[in-house]
């Protein structure tokens, strides 16, 4: 008598990665908050600090200036702010954007393995293609979807959904990466699992990380490539 086939367990597909770009891929912090600053300083606000541009980390662009329009009663309209504070964010992107090296190890190392990634970003078309284009990351991240192409910004999950959409994949499949805790929330409310990796180390204690699988409490500079990978390892493995 022939022996019983070995059952076998098929491997579970390559895990869809969602990055956010801003603060988590690249640190474009400082030429935001430059671009904001002389954007400001133009609409007679000279006082701009680093301090207060902090508190709209991972907030989208359109939001913060809808915010600051008010806080500084500035009388131009939101979009002619938007397009002043792209055009100078452009110029310092273009200039010069840093990614952080583990982010480019872990984004090779998906890439090379097979996995579906993509690019969901509160900052628009431009300045993400710019800075994917400038950086190198463009060939490796080619599904990118702004907050110009949703309803909503974060913490709404729109962007993270339209991303999943975009992959064709499942969002319950789907790992985010990000940096702030509006990110955070809107993994959360996409039904998507999320690598935390705070840009403002002091928010780590902010509950919204308390919704991540993974949270490297003291950002970029704990966080490894190879800690990423093996944690999406041991998840896919469970999901299979």
């Amino acid at each position: 008598m022939s022996a019983s086939p070995t059952s076998r367990v098929t491997p579970a597909p390559p895990t869809p990665v969602i990055f956010d770009l801003d603060g988590t891929l690249v640190d474009s912090e400082p030429n935001y908050y430059e671009a904001g600053r002389r954007l400001l300083a133009a609409h007679g606000v000279p006082d701009f600090s680093w301090e207060h541009h902090t508190r709209f980390i991972g907030i989208g662009t359109r939001e913060t200036l809808e915010i600051l329009r008010r806080e500084y009663g500035i009388e131009a309209p939101v979009e002619a702010l938007l397009a002043g504070t792209n055009r100078r964010y452009l110029e310092l992107a273009r200039a010069h954007t840093e990614v952080f090296p583990e982010m480019r190890a872990l984004v090779e190392r998906l890439s090379a393995a097979g996995h579906p990634l993509a690019v969901a970003s509160g900052s628009s078309r431009a300045a993400i293609e710019a800075v994917l284009a400038g950086t190198g990351l463009g060939a490796l991240l080619p599904t990118v979807v702004s907050a110009e192409e949703v309803a909503h910004g974060k913490p709404a999950p729109d962007v993270f959904l339209e991303a999943a959409r975009r992959l064709g994949a499942d969002p319950a499949d789907c790992v985010v990466l990000e940096d702030a805790a509006p990110g955070v929330l809107a993994a959360h409310r996409a039904g998507m699992r999320c690598i935390a990796v705070p840009y403002v180390t002091g928010t780590a204690d902010d509950p919204a990380f308390a919704q991540a699988g993974l949270l490297f409490k003291g950002g970029q500079g704990e966080f490894t490539a190879r800690a990423a990978y093996d944690w999406l390892g041991r998840r896919g493995s469970a999901a299979g």
